[in-house]
C-alpha cells in the first residue's frame, strides 16, 4: 500500500513542502530503502523509526519498505523528517486509517518514541501557514517557538504514539495557542553610566545605534574600545515583530534557539580573529549562516580587526554593502540576510601605541603603515564612524562625577529609529543606513548651505561617492535623534567630523 504524508525542507531560511511517498510491498526480500537525495542523517532515521515505531506498540512490517522525498532532486539533511516517515509506515501498513493529507509533520524521533528538539521549525510553521495546511504535528518542546506564528493550527506532541491516538480521535492533542507576547526585561552587564570619559564616543554610538551605522575604534590598549563596543547593546532600540521572526528564523536552523520562543533581544556576535571565512561569511556543503547573519538586526563586533585574515576582511564587502549574503554552490544558490551594524576596534600599531602621547612606540614606521594597511580601503569606506579613542585621564577613572545611564539614552535612541521606521514603513526599510539610491534623495534633502558645506568637504578631504552618501546618512541620523524634519548645516557638520581624510590615520 502507499501512503503520502507532508513535511518540509528548509533551503536557506526558507521551507518549502516535501512529499514523504511510503510504499510497504509483500514482493521480494523484507528492506528499508530512503530515496531522494538524503544525507547521512536522514539514513540514519531507518534504525529510529524501526525502534520508535516497535517501541510505541505498533508492529514494523517485516517486508519491503522504500520511501521517496519529492523532490527527489532537492537535497534533503537532518532528522526532521523521522515522524513523517514513521507516521507513513503505519498507514502504509494499514495499522492506521486517517486522512492526513492537509497536515504537515515533522520532528525527530527517539529510539523509544519520543519527540526530541528539532530545529527550523519556525521557517516550518510559516510554510504551513502559507500553504494553508489545517495543521502543523511537532516537538512539544518546539510548541512555544511555532506559537509565535498566526493561523496555524500548531499540535505539540510529546511522542508518536499521542499522535497516533489523536489521528484515530482516542486522545485530544489540544492546539497551542498563538503567543506574541514579548518580554519587556532585558538585562545587560555593562551600562554607560559605568564608563568614564569617552564623552566622544558615547555620543558617537548613540548616533551608530540611532541609524544603524558601522563604527571603527581605534586606540591604544586599555583606552575602552572593547569595553564601549560591549555597552553598545544597552542602548539599542528594540526589535519589531518582523524583525524578531527575521532573527528567530535565522537562530533557530542554525540550532541556537533551544524552545527560547522569539528572539527579542538584538544579537550580539563577537567571533574571535581566528574565525574562518565560512565561519564569519557563511557556507559549507550545504549553505549554513556565518557570524554575519548571525548578527543580522544587531551587531557584529570584530576585535583586533587587522588580525582577521585579509581574505575574511574582504568577503565582508557584499554584506556591507548589500546587506545580505549570497553563497553559490553546485546543488544551488542560497541568501542569507545581514543588515547588521559592523563594530571594529583597532589599536594603531603592532605594539598599540604609535601616536601615544604617555607611551613610546617601539614599532618600525614600516610596520606601522603595514599594520594599519591590513584593512582595505574598500572596506574602510563602507564605515559610517571612524574615531580615535583617546587613553582615559588618571581624574576621570577616580573623579566622581556621574555619566548618564544607558536607559535615557535608549529613550532618545528609540524616538530616532521610530521615526525612521513610520518614515520609511512603505519601503521594507527600518533605519537611515539601509538608504540607497532615490530613497536617498527624497528623504536626506539638503539646503543650499549644506551642500555647499559637503562639497567644499568632498574636494578638501578627497571623499568618494560612497562616502559622500554615508555622509548623508549620517547627518539624516543626527537630524532625527534631535526631532529635526530638515537636515540642518550643524548636523552635516557633525557628520564630517566622523569621516578621516583618508586610511585610518
Amino acid at each position: 500500500m502507499l501512503a503520502k504524508i507532508w513535511s518540509s525542507a528548509v533551503v536557506g531560511l526558507d521551507a518549502l513542502p516535501i512529499e514523504v511517498e511510503v510504499d510497504v510491498s509483500s514482493g521480494g526480500l523484507p528492506a528499508f530503502n530512503i530515496v531522494g537525495l538524503a544525507d547521512r542523517a536522514v539514513e540514519e532515521s531507518k534504525e529510529r523509526v524501526r525502534a520508535a515505531i516497535r517501541n510505541s506498540g505498533a508492529s514494523f512490517p517485516a517486508k519491503r519498505i522504500t520511501v521517496n522525498l519529492a523532490p527527489a532532486d532537492l537535497p534533503k539533511e537532518g532528522p526532521s523528517y523521522d515522524l513523517a516517515i514513521a507516521i507513513g509506515i503505519l498507514i502504509a501498513s494499514e495499522q492506521l486509517k486517517a486522512d492526513v493529507s492537509k497536515f504537515l509533520f515533522s520532528g525527530e524521533l527517539s529510539l523509544d518514541g519520543k519527540l526530541r528538539f528539532t530545529n527550523s521549525i519556525l521557517s516550518q510553521a510559516i510554510l504551513a501557514r502559507e500553504k494553508k495546511f489545517e495543521g502543523f504535528f511537532l516537538p512539544k518542546i518546539n510548541a512555544k517557538e511555532a506559537a509565535s506564528i498566526k493561523g496555524i493550527n500548531i499540535f505539540p506532541s510529546e511522542d508518536l504514539t499521542q499522535i497516533f491516538l489523536h489521528l484515530i480521535d482516542q486522545v485530544k492533542i489540544e492546539p497551542q495557542t498563538f503567543n506574541d507576547e514579548v518580554s519587556d526585561q532585558e538585562d545587560f552587564i555593562y551600562d554607560f553610566k559605568d564608563i568614564k570619559g569617552q564623552e566622544q564616543a558615547r555620543r558617537a554610538l548613540e548616533i551608530a545605534a540611532a541609524g544603524s551605522h558601522n563604527v571603527i575604534f581605534k586606540g591604544p590598549p586599555g583606552a575602552g574600545k572593547t569595553l564601549l563596543s560591549r555597552t553598545l547593546p544597552s542602548i539599542l532600540p528594540k526589535m519589531t515583530f518582523e524583525e524578531m521572526v527575521e532573527v528567530t528564523k535565522i537562530y533557530s536552523i542554525s540550532g541556537l534557539l533551544k524552545n527560547s520562543g522569539l528572539v527579542s533581544k538584538r544579537p550580539f556576535r563577537a567571533p574571535h580573529h581566528t574565525t574562518s571565512h565560512v565561519g564569519l561569511i557563511g557556507g559549507g556543503t550545504v549553505p549554513k549562516p556565518g557570524e554575519v547573519t548571525l548578527a543580522h538586526r544587531g551587531v557584529l563586533f570584530l576585535d583586533e580587526i587587522p588580525e582577521f585574515q585579509k581574505i575574511t576582511m574582504e568577503a565582508l564587502r557584499q554584506p556591507l554593502e548589500d546587506g545580505f549574503v549570497s553563497i553559490a554552490r553546485a546543488a544551488g544558490r542560497v541568501t542569507f540576510p545581514a543588515h547588521f551594524m559592523l563594530i571594529a576596534a583597532l589599536n594603531p600599531c603592532p605594539c598599540g601605541y604609535f601616536g601615544d602621547p604617555t607611551h613610546k612606540c617601539t614599532c618600525a614606521i614600516t610596520s606601522v603603515f603595514k599594520y594599519q594597511k591590513k584593512i582595505s580601503g574598500p572596506i574602510l569606506d563602507r564605515i559610517d564612524i571612524h574615531l580615535d579613542i583617546p587613553a582615559v585621564k588618571t581624574e576621570k577613572l577616580t573623579g566622581d562625577q556621574t555619566f548618564e545611564e544607558s536607559a535615557k539614552i535608549r529613550e532618545r535612541v528609540q524616538n530616532a529609529r521610530d521615526i525612521q521606521i513610520e518614515r520609511y514603513k512603505h519601503l521594507n526599510i527600518s533605519s537611515n543606513s539601509e538608504l540607497k539610491g532615490a530613497e536617498l534623495k527624497n528623504f536626506c534633502k539638503l539646503d543650499a548651505e549644506s551642500q555647499s558645506l559637503l562639497k567644499v568637504a568632498v574636494e578638501k578631504m578627497r571623499l568618494s561617492a560612497r562616502s559622500y552618501y554615508r555622509i548623508i546618512k549620517l547627518a539624516r541620523t543626527i537630524a532625527d535623534l534631535e526631532i529635526s524634519e530638515n537636515i540642518k548645516t550643524h548636523h552635516l557638520a557633525e557628520a564630517l567630523q566622523y569621516r578621516p581624510k583618508s586610511g585610518i590615520n
